[in-house]
């Protein structure tokens, strides 16, 4: 969406930013400005600063900064044309005719699925009509302080209340635009979506709601659920059920924790686990993971069903997980308990316990497939091949695979490229030894300067990967450093790896190892600063391919520039974060200086 840059400074010139962001901290008065507890970091020392005449906000901690599209970015993990939206709509700044066509229908949208959410929550606490929803909340164990917290409502099980409502205030397009009434089969008139079921409404990070989830009573017929369809509003595969209430912890914790419903979330949250999320009726996408991370999750801890169609769960998941390279853990309930049901019981303490003993996802998958590894027999081996062949199949050509397969080749134990060869159905290629440089013919390809020296550094202290917090080793364009470091980082002899490379690659490694700090210590944080630098080259290469693609756009705004606007606003933020972070002092003084 091209908004002109007018109406962004106009919406900036409206905020008020010290009372924007004293929503969400705590501020007290530092001379003409105001200073607080960073939300983006753990201090004890108020470093945070607000500037109400700069309009802009800055911690001195973390290096976070910016005005305040940036906050609420950051703040509530919203995507930049969505906080332009909202922040435009709160000063009064009229974007139509510079947005794209589905404003208005997402504003109308919003208008209904707000009517709802309060007349289901009004129908909950009547007296009368929601007795039986409130006995039923009551024997799940959900206090009312946690239903009203979570907005949840009941729709009687009559034909046409919420559409009558519509009728009233005139907005009955809007509702069936909702999927929240439908025309009757015969003659004229609306009749309810949502009847006789227990309303959760699914929020936005921010908190509005954008959809809902209705369960059946106990006793009644029909499916158990029935959700809302998908709109301009409401996307599934951009949404986490609970992560408006999830978000402060997530951030604090640098991790989040996912269960598969909406009570399992529910329970959880108020046993004290304030940092559980549910999928909204879908399977994990890369919208959810986007989500996620930009809430500052830096892993997920899954919390499965003990039984068949726990693991089932796990298998169906782990493909995303592993592409994205999400730090991801497993922890399984009790056979015979669910979330909700086991934190009722043992409250938050057991909860935790069981979060703390959760196995990293490849060991449980692995294990889980293949209990007796590589002791197994054939046909137990073959067997667990296919179950895990969907979880392979979602990974890239890439580091992450790489070392996915060689991890599993040490599991099984069967070789690396017979492994692949059969989980990608296709014969394996013959081993061939590596030609010698012979000066005859074009050279091989080399990698780039930081490449070289990011592997050079993984193959003295292959540990070092886990501190690549901005996955640069993603970002790695030779392919052959991405299949060695895949072996290496996996557990395989590093000298070993390395003599099978053709001999102007081993010399070109060499060549880097030299300019390496020889302390460890200078090495670790060496590293940290070649990753920045490496994470924003592949920046700043996906930004001009993005504006290149942007610049050539004529006409009405499809789905693919749309798409490229958003992505190239996400790019540019990271890149301004990138620079800053290299710019902080947060180098070495050593030879890798000069990265």
């Amino acid at each position: 969406m091209a908004i002109p840059e007018h109406k962004l400074e106009e919406v900036l010139r409206r905020v008020d930013m010290l009372g924007l962001v004293g929503r969400y901290v705590e501020l007290k008065r530092s001379g003409k400005d105001h200073k607080g507890r960073c939300p983006f970091h753990q201090e004890k020392t108020p470093s945070f600063y607000v500037y109400p005449e700069k309009k802009r906000f800055k911690c001195y901690g973390c290096e976070a900064g910016g005005d305040a599209f940036t906050f609420i970015q950051r703040y509530l993990g919203k995507t930049f044309l969505d906080t332009v939206r909202d922040l435009a709509g709160e000063v009064g700044v009229d974007l139509e005719g510079a947005e794209d066509p589905t404003a208005r229908e997402r504003a109308q949208l919003r208008e209904a699925t707000e009517l709802a959410a309060a007349h289901f929550s009004q129908r909950l606490w009547d007296a009368q009509k929601g007795a039986a929803a409130r006995a039923y909340l009551a024997g799940r164990g959900v206090t009312e302080e946690t239903a009203r917290r979570f907005g949840l409502g009941w729709a009687p099980a009559a034909w046409s209340e919420l559409g009558d409502r519509f009728l009233q205030v005139g907005t009955v397009e809007f509702a069936l635009k909702a999927g929240l009434i439908q025309p009757r089969a015969k003659g004229e008139g609306y009749f309810d979506f949502f009847r006789n079921r227990l309303m959760i409404p699914i929020r936005s990070p921010e908190g509005r709601p954008v959809g809902f989830g209705g369960r059946l009573m106990e006793g009644d017929e029909g499916p158990k659920y029935l959700n809302s369809r998908e709109s301009a509003l409401y996307h599934k595969s951009d949404t986490l059920y609970g992560m408006d209430q999830a978000r402060d912890e997530v951030r604090r914790r640098k991790g989040a924790v996912l269960v598969e419903g909406y009570f399992d979330c529910i329970g959880l949250q108020q046993a004290g686990v304030r940092h559980a999320v549910a999928l909204c009726s879908t399977t994990l996408t890369p919208g959810h993971l986007t989500l996620l991370q930009r809430s500052g999750a830096q892993g997920l801890t899954l919390l499965l069903d003990g039984d068949d169609a726990g693991l089932k769960a796990v298998e169906r998941l782990a493909g995303p997980l592993l592409a994205a390279g999400m730090a991801t853990r497993v922890a399984l309930l009790p056979t015979g308990d669910d979330p909700d049901v086991f934190a009722r019981r043992e409250g938050a303490a057991g909860v935790e316990s069981l979060l703390g003993s959760a196995l990293p996802l490849t060991a449980y998958l692995f294990s889980a497939c293949l209990s007796a590894g590589r002791d197994a027999s054939f046909e137990d081996k073959m067997q667990a091949l296919e179950r895990l062949r969907p979880v392979a199949g979602a990974l890239p050509v890439g580091l992450h695979r790489s070392a996915f397969l060689s991890a599993m080749a040490r599991h099984f134990g069967l070789p690396a490229g017979q492994l692949e060869a059969t989980l990608h159905g296709r014969a394996p290629e013959a081993v061939r030894p590596v030609p010698k440089s012979s000066g005859q013919g074009a050279p091989p390809r080399l990698p780039g300067r930081l490449e070289l020296l990011y592997a050079a550094a993984l193959l003295r202290a292959p540990g070092l990967v886990q501190q690549d917090v901005h996955r640069a080793g993603d970002e790695l364009s030779h392919l052959g450093l991405r299949v060695l470091l895949g072996r290496v980082t996996s557990g395989e002899d590093a000298e070993d790896a390395v003599a099978e490379l053709a001999e102007p690659l081993q010399r070109a490694l060499e060549g880097a190892a030299a300019q390496l700090p020889g302390e460890q210590s200078l090495l670790e944080q060496g590293f940290g600063r070649l990753c920045q630098r490496l994470k924003l080259e592949a920046v700043e290469r996906q930004l001009k391919a993005l504006q290149q693609h942007i610049a050539a756009w004529t006409g009405e705004l499809d789905e693919e520039t749309r798409q490229a606007l958003q992505r190239a606003s996400e790019l540019s933020a990271l890149r301004q974060r990138l620079k800053a972070d290299s710019n902080s002092g947060s180098g070495i003084k050593s030879p890798m200086q000069s990265v």
